[in-house]
């Protein structure tokens, strides 16, 4: 069982990365191998819309998310966070969003019908962690659900969708005892789904 953990934010060793960590810690004591993931020290690009996956459910972009993907399809579940920027994910989060389009492929003569990679090859399971620095959940905006609707669309099951308010200055977030314990939490959750669907026979 292998869970990756994917910080989308610029800022290394911030709040994000810490409450990633944190959920990986979970999955660990459960006893998931873990790796964790800083986008921002990838070298990528967003998705140019060349439709050059559309058979092979793989990217012709070469750069460093063609070993990234080899990652997520032997993983079994990803713990992705973003702190919200404008309202929104960061960029470097879309970049790495975007670039999942790969995952999916549409019918020739009608794109209303599609399927993607993970239907073929298994389920994929996904925590989402996030980050806001205002006190009130409409000023996280639309980055959880972001997170939340694209990772479905590309084959995750969400299994914990973490919406951390109230935390700006880098590492503050340890003082939030209740916001890490639910990292922790939804790290462990992740771990058991995963054990349960490799225990459960049909």
């Amino acid at each position: 069982m292998k869970i990756i953990g994917l910080v989308g934010s610029p800022r290394i060793e911030g709040n994000t990365s810490i409450l990633v960590k944190k959920a990986l810690d979970g999955a660990e004591f459960e006893g998931a191998s873990v790796e964790l993931v800083q986008l921002s020290a990838l070298d990528f690009q967003g998705c140019t819309g060349c439709e050059g996956c559309k058979n092979s459910f793989r990217c012709v972009i070469k750069d460093d998310m063609q070993k990234l993907y080899d990652s997520l399809e032997e993983a079994d579940g990803i713990i992705l966070g973003s702190p919200t920027y404008f309202y929104n994910i960061t960029s470097i989060t879309k970049k790495f969003i975007e670039r999942l389009y790969c995952y999916d492929t549409f019918d020739a003569l009608d794109r209303s019908v599609w399927i993607n990679k993970f239907e073929k090859t298994g389920t994929k399971y996904a925590v989402t962690i996030a980050v806001c620095e205002q006190n009130d959940i409409e000023d996280m905006g639309v980055t959880s659900l972001v997170m939340d609707k694209s990772l479905q669309a590309v084959g995750y099951r969400i299994v914990k969708s973490l919406k951390i308010l109230h935390v700006f200055k880098k590492g503050e977030i340890v003082k939030q005892i209740d916001s890490i314990d639910e990292a922790f939490e939804a790290g462990k959750k992740i771990a058991k789904t995963i054990k349960l669907n490799q225990t459960v026979n049909c």
